[in-house]
Protein backbone atom coordinates (compact mmCIF):
# COMPACT_ATOMS: atom_id res chain seq x y z
CA UNK A 1 0.00 0.00 0.00
CA UNK A 2 1.19 3.43 -0.53
CA UNK A 3 1.93 6.07 2.27
CA UNK A 4 -0.73 9.20 2.02
CA UNK A 5 0.86 11.94 3.08
CA UNK A 6 0.21 15.50 2.90
CA UNK A 7 2.40 18.64 1.87
CA UNK A 8 3.94 19.16 4.49
CA UNK A 9 5.32 15.38 5.19
CA UNK A 10 2.86 14.27 7.36
CA UNK A 11 0.43 11.04 7.86
CA UNK A 12 -2.48 11.68 5.58
CA UNK A 13 -5.23 9.72 8.31
CA UNK A 14 -7.79 10.14 5.67
CA UNK A 15 -6.66 9.50 3.10
CA UNK A 16 -5.09 6.29 4.46
CA UNK A 17 -8.64 4.95 6.08
CA UNK A 18 -10.05 5.88 2.29
CA UNK A 19 -7.00 3.49 0.47
CA UNK A 20 -7.28 0.64 2.61
CA UNK A 21 -11.42 0.47 2.28
CA UNK A 22 -10.58 0.81 -1.25
CA UNK A 23 -8.18 -2.09 -1.58
CA UNK A 24 -10.30 -4.19 0.83
CA UNK A 25 -13.64 -3.45 -1.16
CA UNK A 26 -11.64 -4.41 -4.71
CA UNK A 27 -11.45 -8.15 -3.10
CA UNK A 28 -7.49 -7.27 -0.76
CA UNK A 29 -7.13 -10.82 1.75
CA UNK A 30 -3.81 -8.47 2.93
CA UNK A 31 -3.18 -4.91 3.80
CA UNK A 32 0.88 -4.41 3.41
CA UNK A 33 2.14 -1.27 4.96
CA UNK A 34 6.16 0.45 4.56
CA UNK A 35 7.35 -1.49 1.76
CA UNK A 36 8.62 -0.02 -1.68
CA UNK A 37 5.56 1.04 -3.01
CA UNK A 38 4.79 2.69 0.50
CA UNK A 39 8.08 4.62 0.40
CA UNK A 40 9.20 2.61 3.88
CA UNK A 41 12.51 4.38 4.06
CA UNK A 42 11.42 7.62 3.62
CA UNK A 43 8.67 7.60 6.37
CA UNK A 44 10.27 8.90 9.50
CA UNK A 45 9.85 6.07 12.37
CA UNK A 46 7.12 7.57 14.84
CA UNK A 47 5.21 7.80 11.66
CA UNK A 48 5.96 4.14 10.51
CA UNK A 49 4.00 3.46 13.80
CA UNK A 50 1.44 5.34 13.54
CA UNK A 51 0.46 4.07 10.07
CA UNK A 52 0.86 0.36 11.70
CA UNK A 53 -1.34 1.03 14.32
CA UNK A 54 -3.75 3.26 11.87
CA UNK A 55 -4.08 0.33 9.66
CA UNK A 56 -4.82 -2.50 11.84
CA UNK A 57 -7.21 -0.10 13.62
CA UNK A 58 -9.37 0.48 10.58
CA UNK A 59 -9.10 -2.18 8.48
CA UNK A 60 -10.34 -3.96 12.25
CA UNK A 61 -9.59 -7.68 11.39
CA UNK A 62 -11.81 -7.43 7.98
CA UNK A 63 -8.00 -8.49 6.13
CA UNK A 64 -4.37 -9.61 7.48
CA UNK A 65 -2.20 -6.56 8.34
CA UNK A 66 1.52 -6.77 7.39
CA UNK A 67 4.23 -4.03 7.71
CA UNK A 68 8.01 -3.63 6.82
CA UNK A 69 10.91 -3.33 7.95
CA UNK A 70 13.90 -2.09 6.25
CA UNK A 71 16.66 -0.54 8.85
CA UNK A 72 20.50 -1.35 8.53
CA UNK A 73 20.67 -2.42 12.02
CA UNK A 74 19.53 -5.64 12.90
CA UNK A 75 18.58 -4.14 16.83
CA UNK A 76 16.22 -1.28 15.27
CA UNK A 77 14.34 -3.93 12.76
CA UNK A 78 13.95 -6.35 15.61
CA UNK A 79 12.48 -2.92 17.66
CA UNK A 80 10.50 -2.06 15.26
CA UNK A 81 8.77 -5.63 14.10
CA UNK A 82 8.15 -6.19 17.92
CA UNK A 83 6.39 -2.73 18.18
CA UNK A 84 4.52 -3.72 15.20
CA UNK A 85 3.37 -7.22 16.73
CA UNK A 86 2.12 -4.85 20.05
CA UNK A 87 0.08 -2.91 17.26
CA UNK A 88 -1.48 -5.92 16.31
CA UNK A 89 0.11 -7.13 13.06
CA UNK A 90 -0.17 -10.46 11.47
CA UNK A 91 3.59 -10.42 10.34
CA UNK A 92 6.22 -8.46 9.57
CA UNK A 93 8.35 -8.18 5.59
CA UNK A 94 11.76 -7.86 6.61
CA UNK A 95 14.46 -6.70 4.10
CA UNK A 96 18.26 -7.37 4.32
CA UNK A 97 20.42 -4.15 5.24
CA UNK A 98 21.19 -2.61 2.56
CA UNK A 99 24.40 -0.55 3.52
CA UNK A 100 27.28 -2.90 2.51
CA UNK A 101 27.39 -6.00 0.21
CA UNK A 102 27.25 -8.85 1.73
CA UNK A 103 27.86 -12.63 1.24
CA UNK A 104 25.20 -15.45 1.45
CA UNK A 105 26.62 -16.74 4.29
CA UNK A 106 26.03 -12.76 6.32
CA UNK A 107 22.30 -13.20 4.96
CA UNK A 108 21.71 -16.77 6.19
CA UNK A 109 23.19 -15.40 9.81
CA UNK A 110 21.50 -11.92 9.61
CA UNK A 111 17.94 -13.70 9.09
CA UNK A 112 18.72 -16.23 11.28
CA UNK A 113 19.19 -13.72 14.04
CA UNK A 114 16.09 -11.68 13.23
CA UNK A 115 13.89 -14.53 13.19
CA UNK A 116 15.27 -15.31 16.54
CA UNK A 117 14.62 -12.24 18.26
CA UNK A 118 11.21 -11.10 16.99
CA UNK A 119 7.65 -11.98 18.55
CA UNK A 120 5.70 -12.78 15.92
CA UNK A 121 5.33 -13.96 12.08
CA UNK A 122 7.93 -12.72 9.43
CA UNK A 123 7.54 -12.52 5.72
CA UNK A 124 11.06 -12.05 3.96
CA UNK A 125 11.23 -10.02 1.29
CA UNK A 126 13.70 -10.06 -1.62
CA UNK A 127 13.74 -6.88 -4.20
CA UNK A 128 17.41 -5.96 -5.50
CA UNK A 129 15.94 -3.36 -7.63
CA UNK A 130 16.70 -1.30 -4.33
CA UNK A 131 18.70 -3.13 -2.36
CA UNK A 132 21.22 -4.37 -4.95
CA UNK A 133 21.59 -7.73 -3.36
CA UNK A 134 19.60 -10.90 -4.23
CA UNK A 135 18.68 -13.69 -1.52
CA UNK A 136 20.22 -16.87 -2.96
CA UNK A 137 17.13 -19.35 -3.09
CA UNK A 138 19.91 -22.04 -1.33
CA UNK A 139 19.84 -19.42 1.52
CA UNK A 140 15.93 -19.24 2.02
CA UNK A 141 16.05 -23.25 1.47
CA UNK A 142 18.14 -23.48 4.45
CA UNK A 143 15.97 -20.72 6.79
CA UNK A 144 12.20 -22.74 5.51
CA UNK A 145 11.31 -24.41 8.22
CA UNK A 146 11.63 -22.12 11.42
CA UNK A 147 8.65 -21.76 12.98
CA UNK A 148 8.68 -17.81 12.77
CA UNK A 149 9.52 -17.90 9.02
CA UNK A 150 5.82 -17.82 7.03
CA UNK A 151 6.46 -16.69 3.74
CA UNK A 152 8.62 -15.16 0.94
CA UNK A 153 8.27 -12.05 -1.00
CA UNK A 154 10.18 -11.72 -4.44
CA UNK A 155 10.44 -8.88 -6.46
CA UNK A 156 13.16 -9.29 -8.59
CA UNK A 157 12.70 -9.19 -12.28
CA UNK A 158 13.72 -12.74 -13.04
CA UNK A 159 10.91 -15.04 -14.51
CA UNK A 160 13.16 -17.86 -14.73
CA UNK A 161 14.05 -17.25 -10.79
CA UNK A 162 10.25 -17.47 -10.12
CA UNK A 163 9.80 -20.87 -11.71
CA UNK A 164 12.86 -22.03 -9.78
CA UNK A 165 11.65 -20.99 -6.58
CA UNK A 166 8.44 -21.97 -6.50
CA UNK A 167 9.44 -25.16 -7.84
CA UNK A 168 11.83 -25.94 -4.79
CA UNK A 169 9.70 -24.46 -2.32
CA UNK A 170 5.97 -23.80 -3.06
CA UNK A 171 3.21 -25.70 -2.55
CA UNK A 172 4.29 -25.65 1.00
CA UNK A 173 1.58 -25.59 3.95
CA UNK A 174 3.90 -24.02 6.61
CA UNK A 175 5.21 -21.30 3.79
CA UNK A 176 3.96 -19.22 1.16
CA UNK A 177 5.31 -17.24 -1.60
CA UNK A 178 4.17 -14.42 -2.97
CA UNK A 179 5.10 -12.74 -6.53
CA UNK A 180 5.84 -8.94 -6.24
CA UNK A 181 5.54 -8.00 -10.01
CA UNK A 182 2.46 -7.49 -11.54
CA UNK A 183 3.90 -8.60 -15.12
CA UNK A 184 4.63 -11.95 -13.49
CA UNK A 185 1.38 -12.56 -11.29
CA UNK A 186 -0.72 -14.70 -13.87
CA UNK A 187 2.16 -17.09 -14.18
CA UNK A 188 3.31 -17.37 -10.69
CA UNK A 189 -0.12 -18.11 -9.25
CA UNK A 190 -0.32 -20.72 -12.01
CA UNK A 191 2.81 -22.24 -11.12
CA UNK A 192 1.82 -22.29 -7.21
CA UNK A 193 2.09 -18.76 -5.54
CA UNK A 194 0.15 -18.58 -2.34
CA UNK A 195 -0.68 -15.12 -3.86
CA UNK A 196 0.64 -11.27 -4.86
CA UNK A 197 1.47 -7.88 -3.78
CA UNK A 198 2.01 -5.99 -6.46
CA UNK A 199 2.22 -2.16 -6.17
CA UNK A 200 -0.66 -2.17 -9.23
CA UNK A 201 -3.15 -3.57 -6.83
CA UNK A 202 -3.44 0.32 -5.35
CA UNK A 203 -4.91 1.26 -8.75
CA UNK A 204 -6.18 -2.02 -10.02
CA UNK A 205 -7.21 -4.09 -6.83
CA UNK A 206 -10.60 -5.57 -8.46
CA UNK A 207 -8.18 -6.52 -11.83
CA UNK A 208 -5.79 -8.28 -9.59
CA UNK A 209 -8.41 -9.87 -7.11
CA UNK A 210 -10.15 -11.45 -11.20
CA UNK A 211 -6.58 -12.06 -11.63
CA UNK A 212 -5.70 -14.87 -8.72
CA UNK A 213 -9.46 -15.78 -8.79
CA UNK A 214 -9.46 -16.79 -13.04
CA UNK A 215 -6.09 -18.82 -12.38
CA UNK A 216 -7.48 -20.80 -9.06
CA UNK A 217 -10.90 -21.29 -11.42
CA UNK A 218 -8.75 -22.08 -14.69
CA UNK A 219 -10.65 -19.59 -16.21
CA UNK A 220 -7.85 -18.16 -18.84
CA UNK A 221 -10.45 -15.71 -21.20
CA UNK A 222 -10.71 -14.07 -17.19
CA UNK A 223 -7.02 -14.39 -16.76
CA UNK A 224 -6.64 -12.65 -19.78
CA UNK A 225 -9.05 -9.83 -19.33
CA UNK A 226 -7.39 -9.21 -16.00
CA UNK A 227 -3.99 -9.29 -17.39
CA UNK A 228 -4.78 -7.02 -19.70
CA UNK A 229 -5.49 -4.29 -17.68
CA UNK A 230 -3.43 -5.06 -14.94
CA UNK A 231 -0.50 -4.60 -17.87
CA UNK A 232 -1.58 -1.01 -19.19
CA UNK A 233 -2.21 0.38 -15.65
CA UNK A 234 1.17 -0.78 -14.37
CA UNK A 235 2.80 0.59 -17.92
CA UNK A 236 0.86 3.97 -16.92
CA UNK A 237 3.13 4.90 -14.33
CA UNK A 238 5.95 2.42 -14.85
CA UNK A 239 6.71 3.23 -18.33
CA UNK A 240 10.99 4.62 -18.74
CA UNK A 241 10.56 5.80 -14.69
CA UNK A 242 13.05 4.92 -12.15
CA UNK A 243 11.54 3.27 -8.85
CA UNK A 244 11.49 6.47 -7.30
CA UNK A 245 9.52 8.39 -10.31
CA UNK A 246 6.76 5.17 -10.48
CA UNK A 247 5.88 6.04 -6.83
CA UNK A 248 5.24 9.72 -7.71
CA UNK A 249 3.22 8.53 -10.88
CA UNK A 250 1.12 6.21 -9.30
CA UNK A 251 0.19 8.44 -6.69
CA UNK A 252 -0.62 11.11 -9.13
CA UNK A 253 -3.17 8.69 -10.73
CA UNK A 254 -4.75 7.66 -7.65
CA UNK A 255 -5.21 11.17 -7.03
CA UNK A 256 -7.53 11.75 -10.07
CA UNK A 257 -9.36 9.19 -8.37
CA UNK A 258 -9.94 11.17 -5.25
CA UNK A 259 -8.20 8.38 -3.17
CA UNK A 260 -4.90 10.42 -1.82
CA UNK A 261 -2.73 13.28 -2.80
CA UNK A 262 -0.14 13.37 -4.94
CA UNK A 263 2.59 14.12 -2.56
CA UNK A 264 5.50 11.92 -1.85
CA UNK A 265 8.33 11.94 1.02
CA UNK A 266 11.98 13.36 0.33
CA UNK A 267 14.11 12.68 -1.46
CA UNK A 268 11.28 11.57 -4.27
CA UNK A 269 9.88 14.73 -5.81
CA UNK A 270 6.26 14.70 -6.92
CA UNK A 271 4.87 15.11 -10.50
CA UNK A 272 5.11 18.15 -12.45
CA UNK A 273 2.04 19.77 -13.84
CA UNK A 274 2.94 19.06 -16.98
CA UNK A 275 3.40 15.19 -16.23
CA UNK A 276 0.64 15.05 -14.61
CA UNK A 277 -1.29 16.57 -17.30
CA UNK A 278 -0.21 14.53 -19.65
CA UNK A 279 -1.10 10.82 -17.09
CA UNK A 280 -4.49 12.48 -16.84
CA UNK A 281 -4.50 12.36 -20.86
CA UNK A 282 -3.51 9.05 -20.89
CA UNK A 283 -6.05 7.54 -18.16
CA UNK A 284 -8.65 8.86 -19.84
CA UNK A 285 -7.53 6.87 -23.18
CA UNK A 286 -7.37 3.66 -21.75
CA UNK A 287 -10.79 4.39 -20.18
CA UNK A 288 -9.42 4.39 -16.78
CA UNK A 289 -10.46 8.25 -15.87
Amino acid sequence: MITPVTGQGDLDETSTQRVIDFLLQGGANGIFVLGTTGESPSVPRAMRLKLVELTVQHVGGRALVYAGINDNCLADSVEAANRYFRAGVDAVVALLPSYYPIEPAQMLAYFTALLERVDGQVVLYNIPQTTRLSIPIDVLEKLVGHPRLVGFKDSERDETRLASLLGRLGGRDDFSIFVGLGEFMAEGLRRGAAGATPGIANLLPKACQQLYEGVLANDPDKVARAHKQITEGGALYQRGRPIGQMMAALKATMSFHGLCGPDVLPPLLKLDDADRDKLRREMVRLGML
